[in-house]
């Protein structure tokens, strides 16, 4: 197979990622399951055939001395690819990651409403946190795309590479890819305010300087969104400042205050149809969130974030529960995801006993309500003719047989 059919394979059946090694299949992973695409080994012939088909000469050269190598590739009516090109145990080897250029609506992510509002403020820090393939990027992309529409301005965006492409809409977007478009990160940045922007996107915050230049873009009145490899709020305030030396940990705690507009934390959770799902965990940059931040209390933002929901934040097992009420993933799932597998476990138990309580709850309401109706109101009749007039003193009314519905007692205690 040519690497051509291994790319319409990817984008057929909606693969994120396709891997090329000498001594096992070629597979690709398909709603987060790794599968083989061909049972037959690929050979170091063929990985060597393959990996040159998407390289140019200097390209190749850029493999010999550095030993690895990134590019992105574009085939007409296939798609964008991402790749990833280096020697293991001397032989090449290649992942390919499929880019979706078709930007999926917050709607369609099924994300919170809330991100619409974030994403439209004047200025702050949103940081997407979440594991590789967490879908950080897609959701970013998400709601880079939501303010695009609704919006006018200059959106710049620096990238790792690019992984979605944007249309100009109400706003202008320029799209500046690491190694194509610009040297480094660091020239970017550096670069970045001269450009006029009003939304800054980092593709990803790696290091002490790249977070310094996030916070000064939003202290000089900027919108700067980006992504961070951590499991939730707590480990990436943790990670923030540990970029740092000790001596300027509480400075960054202070900038950091001052500026977050939010943590979105997000986990792929397997759903039972088969897909993903995302549980998201977001903190928001409320006064007391922010306090609690400036005074390194990071600690005690779960248990904030428990309590406010209605200023639109939770936790992933506040998420996970959600999605298991729903419907959507199953108890198993729910609690492998879990920060807390107990705690969850123990919230399920009690909504489905209070669930059950409040159905025996209304059964028995019922039947008190009816009595007193009865007592209230001796004239009423079940039948075809009423009195003119109840003997209560007011006006007679029929009830017939067809508008009682029936009880059925075990669709209370199924």
């Amino acid at each position: 197979m040519e690497i051509d059919d291994y790319l319409k394979v990817m984008v057929k059946h909606d693969a994120s990622d396709l891997y090329i090694t000498v001594g096992a299949p070629p597979a690709a992973k398909f709603q987060g399951q790794l599968k083989a695409i061909t049972k037959e080994p690929i050979s170091l012939d063929q990985a060597w055939y393959l990996a040159n088909s998407v390289m140019n000469d200097k390209q190749k050269e850029e493999l010999a001395r550095d030993l690895e190598m990134n590019l992105a590739i574009a085939r007409k009516n296939v798609g964008r690819f991402r790749v990833n090109i280096f020697i293991q145990r001397s032989n090449v080897a290649m992942v390919i990651r499929n880019i979706k250029t078709d930007i999926p609506s917050i709607r369609e992510l099924q994300l919170p409403e809330v991100l619409k509002d974030l994403v439209m403020s004047k200025r702050g820090i949103i940081l997407f946190v979440g594991a590789t393939g967490s879908g950080k990027s897609t959701s970013l992309a998400s709601i880079i795309d939501h303010r695009n529409a609704n919006s006018a301005g200059h959106i710049i965006t620096i990238e790792d590479p690019i992984e979605f492409i944007h249309k100009h809409k109400k706003s202008i977007i320029n799209q500046r890819e690491v190694g194509v478009d610009t040297k480094s990160y660091t020239e970017a940045l550096k670069n970045t305010l001269r450009q006029a922007p009003d939304v800054i996107l980092v593709g990803e915050v790696r290091d002490a300087e790249t977070m310094e230049h996030a916070l000064a873009f939003a202290e000089t009145g900027h919108l700067c969104l980006s992504t961070l490899h951590a499991n939730n709020a707590n480990q990436a305030i943790d990670r923030i400042i540990n970029f740092f030396p000790e001596d300027r940990h509480n400075q960054i705690l202070l900038d950091l205050s001052l500026n977050l507009r939010a943590f979105v934390s997000q986990r792929l959770v397997a759903t039972t149809d088969g897909k993903r799902a995302a549980a998201i965990e977001i903190l928001t940059g409320t006064p007391m969130a922010c306090d609690l931040i400036k005074r390194g209390e990071v600690h005690e933002l779960k248990e904030l974030m428990e309590k406010s929901g209605n200023l639109g934040m939770q936790t992933f097992d506040m998420a996970l529960y959600d999605l298991y009420n729903e419907g959507r993933i199953s108890l198993d799932e729910a609690l492998r995801n879990a920060d807390s597998a107990n705690n969850l476990r123990l919230k399920i138990q009690l909504g489905q006993k209070g669930e059950f309580e409040a159905k025996e709850l209304d059964v028995s309401m019922t039947g008190e309500n009816s009595e007193e109706a009865e007592d209230s109101n001796p004239a009423l009749t079940i039948g075809e003719e009423a009195p003119p007039a109840g003997e209560g003193g007011g006006e007679g009314f029929s009830l017939s047989l067809e508008d009682v519905d029936e009880v059925d007692d075990d669709d209370f205690f199924k």
